[in-house]
């Protein structure tokens, strides 16, 4: 009999392993709660701001640039080089051989099928980062018609390519479409 009076009723009933369990729960649920709480913040602020995503993507309208003209526009707060080509400036860049170009592209790889005049580069020279001359009305293009750096003497072909100079690469080609016959949408 002494071993039943050291038996608590609440284990016998079960009542004791339910108070215990519930406390478990809503302690881990309490803990749950409190840390979504902190990394939710934390998590969201990595996330863009307002001003960078607007922009994320520029869009241009490109019917006033007359063909062998060229604009800057911004993209991702650096320069946009939009050319029109002239076919004369296309016929031009078809005929180099791209095996002796140091980064071996042809005309139709860095424009858009049907839409070989319209040249967009960044406006970015591939060796330390200055703006290469040549899209502006009177600027200096280089020998070759398309561009050229001040800094170091990079010049860029009318296709943009790299043709002489330290510059690595050609200048690079953003994504872009063409929205409209009229309106390119870079980003």
């Amino acid at each position: 009999m002494a071993d039943e009076a050291s038996i608590d009723p609440a284990e016998v009933t079960g009542e004791g392993v339910r108070r215990r369990d519930f406390i478990n729960i809503a302690a881990v649920s309490f803990a749950g709660v409190g840390g979504l709480a902190v990394l939710y913040p934390l998590v969201s602020q990595m996330s863009a701001s307002a001003d960078v995503l607007a922009e994320s993507s520029t869009e241009i309208d490109v019917s006033a640039i007359q063909p062998g003209q060229a604009i800057k526009a911004v993209f991702r707060k650096q320069p946009v080089f939009v050319r029109n080509l002239t076919k004369a400036e296309i016929t031009e860049a078809e005929k180099v051989d791209t095996s002796s170009l140091r980064d071996p592209q042809t005309l139709e790889e860095r424009t858009k099928e049907g839409k070989t005049n319209w040249l967009i580069t960044m406006g970015v020279c591939t060796h330390l980062g200055c703006v290469p001359l040549g899209a502006g009305e009177g600027e200096v293009k280089g020998e070759f018609g398309g561009y050229f750096c001040p800094c170091h003497g990079s010049v860029y072909d009318t296709a943009a390519r790299i043709r002489k100079g330290p510059a690595p690469k050609n200048l690079e080609v953003p994504p872009y479409e063409f929205t409209s016959d009229t309106v390119v949408k870079i980003g």
